[in-house]
């Protein structure tokens, strides 16, 4: 068992220690303020306070944790070996920085309290983050400051055992729209033809009714396609389906309609299927409640995981209203236009809600990956070496490699054929799975 000894057991401090010993690094923990606990412990033992006691692995500790509220901070980014890491310690600490604060600054989303610039869809910005300014938005660094923190520890304390999760590979597939022409009502088709007409675009016209008519296949139709290489290359993936009342951002078919209700059935026969809020109920406890119980009688199973339309999450609300709504996880801590790592980490961690400071029972998955953030590369080539460029990070680090693709995007109209990326991604890490069981 480790035993760590602080001079405040705090909230804070007692989330992030059992998130990085606990969750992280599967070990037993304990922590004291008791110095006569401490010095009598014969295990492997940290104390993290402003000065070492004895001889000790020490780490000079950072005020943050022992704080209540938000404050303006100073952050100076250096760098530990290879990886940027920020609040630095004492030429006394074992390590160079204060990893459990750091830590606890981006998993938290610290930043996203204060003041800032929000988007068009009142989203935090990547731009606005400590992570883009210092140019490690792409790297995991918390589980990679884990992971040299347990050799650190290992080195000093020989017999103590850290253990390293495995990777996973989990896809999300986006359906906000699940047809482009199919099932849309006679009002809604005839406006989308009178849009086109207005548009030139007598090729959307056309294939319209050729699907209408079903001579052709619609354009957003890939489910069977992709239950089936799901099923070849052994995916796990998590299907979101919009069931929200219609709006401006909101255009899926109607939830109540039969045959919609078939598709989310029949999928959910092979997948996690789980809800995407709609775009105006991401704070909104009751209408996300009443959303989530539209799904829960469609598929007649529990619904507890919730993903955020355009990735609208707002800190702390939108995770308050996902509790209060009954989910137990969320899938929309990245963003929609920058690939990355939004919480700087890609193992999944309960959020930490700084208002009241509490852990929330909410598990956060976050995702580094989003298909739009894609669309800013030049060609196919660079965005399967791009996704291996991060995958390679969370192998490093023993976290979840999470992608989010989007059925909407799969058309000829994109700048990048995304569905030719993400069926030659599923296929190369079958092969590499296959390859190394050999």
């Amino acid at each position: 068992m480790l035993l760590v000894y602080t001079h405040k057991i705090t909230p804070r401090v007692t989330y992030i220690m059992k998130h990085i010993f606990v969750n992280m690094l599967q070990m037993e923990l304990k922590i004291t303020d008791k110095v006569e606990d401490f010095i009598a412990h014969s295990e492997a033992k940290i104390t993290y306070t402003k000065h070492p006691l004895q001889n000790e692995f020490f780490i000079r500790s950072h005020d943050i944790l022992f704080e209540q509220g938000i404050s303006a901070i100073d952050i100076n980014v250096q760098k530990w070996d290879d990886i940027p890491c920020f609040f630095a310690t004492s030429d006394k600490s074992s390590i160079p920085f204060d990893v459990f604060a750091a830590g606890f600054y981006l998993l938290s989303r610290y930043e996203e309290y204060l003041p800032h610039v929000k988007d068009e869809h009142g989203r935090y910005p990547a731009k606005e983050s400590l992570a883009w300014e210092h140019g490690f938005l792409e790297l995991p660094v918390v589980d990679l400051w884990v992971r040299k923190l347990a050799v650190a520890l290992q080195k000093r304390f020989p017999d103590a055992g850290f253990v390293k999760r495995s990777t996973e590979f989990v896809s999300v597939i986006d359906i906000a729209v699940a047809y482009a022409y199919r099932k849309k009502g006679i009002i809604r088709t005839l406006a989308g033809t009178v849009m086109d007409l207005i548009a030139l675009k007598p090729a959307k016209i056309l294939e319209r009714y050729l699907v209408l008519l079903r001579l052709k296949k619609d354009p957003y139709d890939f489910f069977s396609e992709l239950i089936e290489a799901h099923r070849k290359y052994g995916v796990k993936s998590v299907f979101f389906f919009l069931l929200g009342d219609y709006s401006a951002y909101d255009k899926n078919i109607p939830y109540n309609k039969s045959s919609f209700q078939t598709l989310i059935k029949s999928v959910a026969d092979y997948h996690v299927v789980s809800l995407m809020s709609s775009y105006y109920v991401v704070d909104n406890a009751q209408a996300l409640k009443k959303e989530r119980l539209r799904l829960k009688e469609i598929i007649n199973r529990p619904v507890k995981r919730v993903r955020a339309r355009y990735n609208r999450s707002f800190i702390p609300e939108s995770y308050k209203a996902a509790v209060e709504a009954e989910f137990n996880e969320d899938y929309t801590m990245g963003y929609s236009d920058v690939l990355g790592f939004r919480a700087g980490s890609c193992i999944p961690f309960y959020f930490y809600d700084i208002s009241y400071e509490i852990q929330l029972p909410l598990k956060v998955n976050p995702f580094c990956i989003q298909d739009s953030a894609l669309l800013s590369l030049k060609d196919e080539e660079e965005a399967l070496k791009k996704m291996d460029e991060l995958y390679s990070y969370v192998e490093r680090s023993g976290g979840d490699f999470i992608t989010v693709f989007s059925n909407e995007r799969w058309t000829e109209e994109m700048s990048l054929d995304l569905k030719d990326v993400y069926f030659k991604w599923i296929s190369k890490r079958y092969e590499e799975r296959k390859g190394s069981s050999v």
